[in-house]
């Protein structure tokens, strides 16, 4: 638990002072490690040391007893949804480009800089269309039917711009190629699961 001393936008300042950690019903801390995910896609920050396990000064992981608990076993097969997912990824020409261009970038953080300005220029106008192009690789060609729940769709009505900012986010998920994934990984271990069930 996060603490955030003085407002934000104070002439001040603003300081974060950690005063509760979190844990998991493992025992686990969240602390540096968060929850290890069982498939993972590439992302634009995959490279980048921008994450609070890559501040030297972030408190370190540790854990506690474990709480008493049964593990949800009826989830269907992990590993064949994920070779199936590493299959599409693999060869999905978007994510491989996102890849590329991710390991890149993150290059361009470690490296020195030309002092001669048209030279600065040129590395910066290559910077900015890797990013461009990251940006259109992850908007997909065929959109998806996203739908709001109905529990959600007057969540914002007395808020005009929480509203607009919600709409533009569900524009957004319509092409999102991450969430296409997410949709087939979801389905395959839907259909892994039935068809335990109905042998």
């Amino acid at each position: 638990k996060t603490l955030g001393i003085l407002e934000p936008n104070s002439e001040l300042g603003t300081i974060k002072l950690t005063l509760q950690k979190f844990y998991r019903i493992n025992g686990g801390s969240t602390q540096l490690k968060g929850v290890s995910s069982d498939i993972v896609v590439p992302d634009v920050f995959e490279y980048s040391k921008i994450r609070e396990k890559d501040n030297p000064d972030a408190l370190a992981w540790d854990e506690i007893k474990k709480a008493d608990y049964t593990p949800w076993k009826d989830y269907g097969e992990v590993d064949e949804a994920r070779r199936r997912s590493e299959q599409r990824v693999k060869s999905n020409a978007a994510f491989n480009l996102i890849r590329t261009n991710a390991q890149w970038l993150a290059k361009q953080n470690d490296r020195q800089y030309s002092l001669q300005l048209d030279k600065y220029r040129q590395e910066q106008k290559q910077i900015r269309e890797a990013v461009k192009q990251i940006d259109s690789l992850n908007k997909l060609k065929q959109e998806l039917t996203v739908e709001t729940p109905a529990q959600d769709a007057n969540k914002f009505s007395g808020d005009t711009g929480k509203t607009e900012r919600y709409k533009q986010w569900m524009k957004n998920l319509q092409t999102d190629i991450y969430l296409d994934e997410a949709v087939k990984v979801m389905n395959d271990m839907i259909t892994k699961i039935n068809l335990v069930k109905n042998h």
